[in-house]
């Protein structure tokens, strides 16, 4: 009987999320003043990084692309704060290189980075101290995105 609960719960639960994966899929496609907000801060930091990103999510989730825009962009990016672009790229950047597993995301934050002002060498640096708090390997990944994420928009240039 207690297994039999359990099976009915769980099948309770299963079509309870069906409903909401339905009408997940099926958000509400217009464009807030949320949306617009984020979608001019995803422009002005990330570049054109940022827009294939999102692009590139479309055509598998476009509402995951559609929180990317509205949550990180027209909400925090865009909040006025005392730090400005800059000083969030840096800690963004720092926090991705120390995580490791998120090359393709730091890769978007380096251009972002050199987008809003840090230098080449302050991303070096930065990579540098993330050896004494998240170890050399995620220091060494790190330095071979930003030298990647450099060559790549000298041969833009």
């Amino acid at each position: 009987m207690k297994y039999l609960s359990i099976l009915i719960f769980t099948l309770f639960i299963a079509v309870s999320a069906y409903g909401q994966t339905k009408n997940q899929t099926k958000m509400d496609s217009t464009k807030t003043e949320r949306f617009e907000r984020g979608w001019k801060k995803l422009k002005e930091i990330d570049g054109e990084a940022g827009k294939k990103v999102i692009e590139s999510l479309k055509g598998v989730s476009p509402d995951l692309a559609k929180y990317t825009i509205e949550y990180p962009f027209g909400d925090v990016y865009s909040r006025e704060t005392t730090l400005n672009n800059r000083t969030k790229e840096i800690a963004v950047v720092a926090a991705l290189a120390a995580m490791g597993n998120a090359r393709p995301q730091l890769k978007v934050h380096i251009n972002a980075a050199l987008n809003v002002g840090v230098t080449e060498e302050e991303l070096s640096e930065i990579m540098i101290l993330m050896s004494v708090y998240a170890g050399f390997p995620s220091a060494l990944n790190g330095t071979l995105a930003l030298k990647e994420v450099i060559e790549e928009r000298k041969i833009k240039k």
